[in-house]
């Protein structure tokens, strides 16, 4: 990580003196194109590091995320999601009006993405929120899992039960 870090630094430093060096030599281009074009590459290089430095972190053969999602949602106003693997709370998530309107509008939130050794495991979701007739409303859904040495995503997924008028939670692994 600190690595990364350094390497982000001496590149930056780099792409600077390289950008005094242009501003000396005005005889070929504007000077301003020449900022331009050393703009895009700082930012494309931010961009190759960043995914780096993901690749680095959370290698393909360990690496765990877990996602948030709605289906409709008439019955259930979400305030916020508390996620255990393994017994251990990983995330907790307190949600804004904006958050909570932009799920119902069909987006997803990453909520944790981690490391997680092969084998056997436990997932356990809290959602807290406001259920049908304005109660307040704390259920929970639990999934065990064999996590194999591909890259692993899990959806939590908050939907309407129509006939019982309540909300449901449902745990869905994708392949």
């Amino acid at each position: 990580m600190i690595m990364i870090l350094k390497l982000k630094f001496i590149i930056l430093a780099l792409l600077l003196a390289y950008c005094s060096a242009y501003a000396a030599d005005n005889k070929t281009q504007a000077l301003d194109t020449r900022i331009e074009d050393l703009k895009k590459q700082i930012l494309e290089l931010n961009r190759d590091l960043f995914q780096l430095e993901e690749e680095l972190l959370f290698p393909a053969n360990t690496q765990f995320s877990i996602f948030v999602s709605f289906e409709a949602g008439t019955f259930f106003a979400l305030d916020s999601v508390q996620i255990r693997l393994d017994n251990k709370v990983v995330a907790n998530h307190l949600y804004t009006d904006r958050e909570v309107s932009a799920l119902k509008r069909g987006g997803t939130q990453r909520i944790y993405t981690g490391n997680l050794a092969s084998g056997e495991h436990e997932i356990v979701a809290y959602f807290t929120g406001i259920g049908p007739k304005g109660r307040d409303y704390k259920r929970g859904s639990t999934i065990k899992l064999t996590k194999g040495t591909e890259t692993q995503f899990i959806e939590l997924k908050i939907a309407d039960d129509s006939k019982q008028q309540q909300p449901e939670f449902k745990i869905k692994v994708w392949d």
